[in-house]
C-alpha cells in the first residue's frame, strides 16, 4: 500500500505554521490591542493577512513537486491539504474576530453576542478542484500563495457582513467603512467610502486578489429605530 503523504505533509505544516504565528510582532500586537480593549475590525483584518501569509509560507516550504506522487496534487491530498489548514485559519480568525465584535458590542451598549458566519466550503471545493485539475504541481503551486491570503482576508468580510446584517435586522445603524491601502484599483476606489447599512454598495466586502481594503463597521450608538415610525430609542 502506499505511503499516505498527507499525514507527513500536515504534521509539518502544522508545527511551521504554529512556530511562524508565535514568532509573528504583529500577531502579538494584535493580541495586546485585545487585551487592552482597544481592537478593532482594522486589526482583525491585520491578523488575517498574517496568518493567511504564514500559512502560504508554511505549505509552499513543504509542498513541492519533488514532495508529490508524480509531481500531481491529487484529490485526497488537495482536499485534505485545503479543508484542514484553512479551516484552522478560519478558527484563528473567527475567534479573535468574536472577540472583538463583542467588545465593539459592549462599548455600544448593545447586548448582543457576536455572530460567527459559516465556513465557505464553496470557496474550500474551487481552491480544491483547481489544484487537481492541473496537469502538474508547477502549472497551479501559485494558488497556494495569494489567494490563501485572500481567503482568509474573506473570513474577516464574512464576518462583519454576518455582524452587520444581525443588528440591521435588530433595528440597528450600523454604519460600513470600506478604506483603500496601498495604490487601490478604480475598482476598490469606487468601493472607498462610509456608508449605512441600507446604502452600502452590494460590492462593500468582496475583494480581488491582493486586495489589501479594510472594511469596518460601527455599531452605532445602541438605539433602535422603529421600522414604522422611524421613532429612535
Amino acid at each position: 500500500m502506499d505511503k499516505d503523504i498527507a499525514i507527513d505533509l500536515l504534521k509539518l505544516i502544522d508545527e511551521s505554521f504554529k512556530d511562524k504565528n508565535s514568532k509573528s510582532e504583529i500577531l502579538r500586537r494584535d493580541i495586546e490591542l485585545l487585551k487592552s480593549g482597544k481592537a478593532t475590525y482594522k486589526e482583525v483584518n491585520d491578523l488575517a493577512i498574517e496568518v493567511g501569509q504564514n500559512l502560504s509560507h508554511s505549505i509552499n516550504e513543504f509542498v513541492t513537486a519533488k514532495s508529490l506522487p508524480n509531481e500531481k496534487m491529487y484529490f485526497n491530498i488537495s482536499n485534505r491539504l485545503m479543508n484542514h489548514t484553512l479551516k484552522n485559519n478560519y478558527d484563528i480568525v473567527t475567534g479573535y474576530a468574536s472577540d472583538v465584535q463583542n467588545q465593539l458590542n459592549q462599548v455600544a451598549n448593545l447586548h448582543l453576542k457576536a455572530q460567527v458566519p459559516d465556513f465557505n466550503q464553496e470557496k474550500v471545493k474551487g481552491l480544491v478542484e483547481r489544484l487537481t485539475a492541473a496537469e502538474t504541481f508547477d502549472d497551479i503551486k501559485w494558488i497556494l500563495d495569494e489567494p490563501l491570503v485572500t481567503f482568509t482576508q474573506s473570513i474577516v468580510d464574512d464576518s462583519i457582513q454576518k455582524n452587520v446584517e444581525f443588528q440591521a435586522k435588530a433595528g440597528l445603524q450600523p454604519r460600513i467603512t470600506r478604506t483603500v491601502v496601498g495604490k487601490p484599483c478604480d475598482w476598490c476606489k469606487n468601493l472607498a467610502g462610509s456608508y449605512s447599512y441600507n446604502k452600502a454598495p452590494d460590492d462593500i466586502y468582496r475583494r480581488h486578489e491582493r486586495c489589501r481594503c479594510v472594511v469596518d463597521y460601527n455599531p452605532g450608538d445602541g438605539r433602535k429605530q422603529n421600522v414604522w415610525t422611524k421613532d429612535w430609542k
